[in-house]
């Protein structure tokens, strides 16, 4: 598996896969071909279905210059080694050939040119979750400090960071106001439902602080603002949403950076065997892994051992299995922010199920891991991140309202 440097990436959103990705493409391209007389970019599949909407011109344009750069949308077209494709046309200046370059956002902010995982070197020698809890029960090794054994101490650093970035995050959307940007013109929530959450009995106060958390973290998201991949933009308000939660409670922040390992381990898992691109798999993809990676980051947080923070992770992604990606207009907004907030809760919930037992169930993490790429894979491309299905044909008041991102 890769370093978990791979699987939290800061950048802006709202995308992970449709504005970060485009954006490290468009620097190598630029890296490579510094002089072009023009660049023209053609986006074909999912980044052109909702590319407007996740704003995957304007991070291209960035980057490239709009002077020179001409932006093609191509929906219907899907290259066949992943939906997420874009073909760099290089123009040089004077008499030499034009070059061509396809390159895939694959998720999570990686890029490949082949359409699978970048040709990084591993980091963790393990293939699924089987593996480390047996390495973890064989050492006597708890899950985090694989982390260390594998990255070095330095990743406590880069953990740490990970962390600070996160919760700064979440102060900004606390004190934030107003509308969000695109076409919804959706109301910011995360401060009401924060101020609301003084009023709330104990045994629901939990719900809305988690809540209000999680719609920071993807009201910033949706904002453009600096967030972490988690395990993408479009589910980065799950595992900051735990996280603070516990902080507020007094936990150490050396609790906080082991329960953020444990995340890591889980997500990596799911990175590596199945997906956490929602153009590829859908929304179990990536609010599902978040879910999964919060579930563990609890467990851990509430003293559970390596077979309960398995049994917490399979909890919190089989009961996503089959969600589908249909934001309205494209915007990570509508459903996806209220799914983060939800998905916060449902982590909470899991890993407390898997305290009460004592880790033996019967399906296993990487079963439902290999099971959500089989149902990724057999769910229509409609319903994976191209705005041409389910909740994305409908506006607010319930009336089709098209694609109005093309």
């Amino acid at each position: 598996m890769k370093s978990l440097k791979e699987l939290f990436r800061t950048g802006r959103g709202p995308s992970s896969s449709h504005t970060m990705g485009p954006c490290r493409a468009a620097e190598q391209i630029l890296q490579e071909f510094p002089d072009a007389a023009d660049y023209e970019v053609t986006l074909y599949g999912s980044l052109a279905a909702t590319g407007k909407g996740h704003f995957t011109d304007q991070a291209i344009l960035q980057v490239l210059g709009p002077e020179r750069t001409r932006i093609l949308w191509e929906p219907e077209i899907v290259l066949p080694q992943h939906p997420n494709g874009m073909r760099f046309r290089i123009t040089p200046r004077g008499s030499g050939p034009v070059t061509e370059r396809t390159l895939f956002s694959i998720g999570g902010g990686a890029i490949s040119a082949d359409g699978t995982a970048e040709s990084t070197p591993d980091v963790y020698p393990f293939r699924d979750m089987r593996d480390i809890m047996e390495h973890c029960l064989k050492e006597s090794t708890p899950l985090w400090m694989l982390a260390e054994l594998c990255e070095g101490k330095e990743i406590w650093d880069f953990l740490g960071s990970v962390l600070d970035t996160m919760m700064d995050c979440v102060n900004r959307g606390l004190a934030a106001e107003g509308v969000l940007p695109g076409g919804l013109r959706l109301m910011r929530k995360a401060r009401s439902i924060h101020l609301k959450t003084a009023f709330l009995r104990d045994e629901i106060r939990r719900t809305g602080l988690l809540a209000s958390f999680a719609y920071a973290v993807c009201e910033e998201n949706a904002s453009l603002g600096v967030v972490v991949t988690a395990p993408t933009c479009g589910s980065c308000g799950v595992l900051p949403s735990v996280l603070r939660y516990a902080g507020e409670r007094g936990v150490p922040r050396t609790e906080l950076l082991h329960a953020l390992a444990c995340a890591g381990i889980v997500g990596n898992v799911v990175k590596q065997n199945a997906s956490i691109s929602g153009a590829e798999v859908g929304c179990q993809g990536e609010v599902g892994t978040a879910c999964a990676m919060a579930s563990a980051a609890w467990a851990r947080l509430i003293g559970a051992e390596i077979r309960q923070i398995e049994y917490a992770a399979e909890i919190g992604l089989e009961h996503f299995l089959g969600l589908t990606c249909d934001p309205i207009l494209g915007l990570v907004q509508i459903p996806c922010i209220e799914r983060n907030a939800l998905a916060a809760n449902r982590a909470a919930v899991a890993a407390e199920m898997a305290i009460l037992s004592d880790g033996h169930h019967m399906v296993s993490f990487d079963a439902v891991v290999r099971t959500m790429l089989e149902t990724g894979h057999d769910l229509p491309s409609l319903y994976r991140e191209t705005s041409a299905g389910g909740l994305s044909r409908f506006g607010v008041a319930g009336t089709a309202c098209g694609h109005g991102n093309r």
